[in-house]
């Protein structure tokens, strides 16, 4: 057999495997010596691990926590050797151009068996539907439960009927560098492909704005677009967390992986859960990292710590007595090697709880107790919707093609609203909400100008909605509010 017939060959194999979901080994060798043999984690936990395909009516409009947002997926032509941070929005169908601006592909994992999946919220950012593929081929319809942009967490769920194989979640605080990871998902689209590597670095703080509040899984396991949401196991054969970006200026994989702990994720989707949404502690202070020139002003031995600059009036910080000159050297007995290390550590803190703070001040240490505040709730999370809230066949929130949820008294104060005013969008599911531009986030203030200052009575002033009418809605976004006309589905016009 020539060459040409060998690779002609090769190809057809590779392509068989691929729509087949991936390789099944007819036998599995021994592990060479002292090396760990993964394939009883994978048999067990492929089944959990799902492909997720998220589509939109028009361009993809990525939201909130930013794509580094807006970044390239290639690099810079002016700045060849500037690299990036990159989200994976998976291998879009690749037929068009068109369609690639249309779809985008990831992998997450079902976390329980009555069909609660986790994966990363870019993935479906604004997505008017999200399906997932399990590896019995099924395709399942899934409902964005809840997202955390900051996280970049979100939590969906399918219709479980008779009960979805699920991973087991370990303990990513145990994690050490050196230790052997694994990683399956649904890179430019091979489903169940797996990877191995190890655990580079731990509490690795990225220093981006965009994700200041996590402290990532640095591995060297081989990630690429379509990975994103995926699971990393341990050699227990746990989850220990999400896979979530790459540092590369070539767009692919360099040998740098970050993974969201799991055990950030699961407090994010226990609070989605509880209460619909993800409260992160706050201090009020803003700080610096310590320089050689300040380090040697303040009579510091090195440079670990961060040094105050402002203090918020009326925050937690000032009520405790902190003041710019302050160096924050520990948070609740955690050493503050760098101003990254403590927006993490105070971001994962519930409000209201007390913290010790270790500070240097006027060349002594001394400790400070602060009770933390809450970090004003960020807009852009699709905040949890309640099906029991929404009968099925209900003609109102389901036919505008939207959710909506009751706003608390602590959301009103910060909007700058009254009581009983507005409710605030869940989820945006329908094409004629999103061509209206409504995102997750924004308040409703008035249905066909009646005030609305509950789900119930948003419910009760659009039960009556049939296809072809209009609903005219007073929208607030940010600091502006405005009308939107929204036409029910299924008219003469549509």
């Amino acid at each position: 057999m020539n060459r040409l017939a060998l690779r002609t060959l090769s190809c057809a194999v590779l392509m068989s495997l691929a729509l087949a979901g991936g390789v099944q080994a007819q036998s599995a060798a021994p592990a060479a010596p002292g090396l760990p043999d993964f394939t009883g984690i994978v048999q067990k936990n492929a089944p959990a691990v799902v492909h997720v395909e998220a589509k939109y009516s028009g361009k993809k409009q990525v939201r909130g926590r930013g794509a580094q947002r807006g970044m390239p997926d290639t690099p810079d032509d002016d700045d060849p050797q500037m690299e990036m941070f990159r989200r994976f929005f998976g291998m879009p169908q690749m037929p068009s151009p068109e369609e690639q601006q249309h779809t985008s592909l990831g992998s997450g994992f079902i976390i329980s068996g009555d069909g609660y999946i986790l994966t990363n919220n870019h993935v479906v950012d604004g997505a008017d539907t999200v399906t997932v593929r399990l590896q019995d081929r099924r395709t399942l319809a899934a409902k964005v439960v809840g997202s955390d942009p900051q996280y970049d967490i979100a939590l969906l769920k399918v219709d479980a009927k008779g009960g979805l194989p699920a991973v087991s979640i370990g303990d990513s605080r145990a994690l050490k560098p050196g230790q052997w990871v694994l990683a399956i998902g649904s890179p430019f689209g091979f489903d169940y492909t797996v990877t191995q590597g190890i655990v580079s670095a731990v509490g690795r703080n990225l220093g981006n704005q965009d994700q200041p509040y996590t402290s990532f899984i640095q591995t060297d396991v081989p990630i690429n677009r379509g990975n994103s949401g995926g699971p990393l196991f341990d050699l227990q054969g746990r989850v220990v967390g999400v896979n979530s970006q790459i540092y590369s200026n070539t767009g692919g994989y360099q040998g740098v992986a970050f993974s969201i702990p799991i055990d950030v994720a699961m407090s994010v989707v226990k609070q989605i859960k509880e209460k619909g949404y993800v409260s992160r502690g706050q201090l009020g202070v803003m700080v610096q990292p310590i320089s050689d020139d300040i380090a040697k002003a303040f009579k510091l031995d090195g440079g670990s710590g961060a040094v105050v600059t402002q203090v918020t009036k009326g925050s937690p910080a000032e009520k405790a007595g902190l003041h710019a000159g302050d160096v924050i050297l520990a948070f609740n007995g955690q050493s503050i090697n760098s101003s990254v290390d403590l927006p993490p550590l105070v971001g994962q803190t519930p409000p209201g709880s007390k913290a010790t703070l270790q500070i240097l001040r006027d060349g002594k240490k001394q400790d400070v107790t602060v009770t933390v505040g809450e970090m004003p709730r960020d807009r852009n999370a699709v905040l949890a919707s309640s099906d029991a809230d929404q009968p099925a066949g209900h003609a109102g929130s389901a036919a505008l093609g939207l959710t909506v949820q009751d706003l608390d008294s602590d959301t009103r104060e910060q909007l700058g609203l009254k009581a009983g005013e507005g409710v605030a969008i869940g989820n945006v599911t329908g094409a004629v909400a999103a061509r209206a531009g409504l995102q997750p986030g924004d308040v409703i203030l008035m249905v066909n100008q009646k005030k609305v200052g509950s789900a119930a009575a948003f419910r009760e002033a659009t039960k009556d909605a049939k296809p072809g009418d209009t609903v005219l809605l007073l929208v607030r976004h940010g600091d502006q509010s405005g009308f939107i006309g929204l036409t029910v589905p299924g008219g003469k016009d549509e």
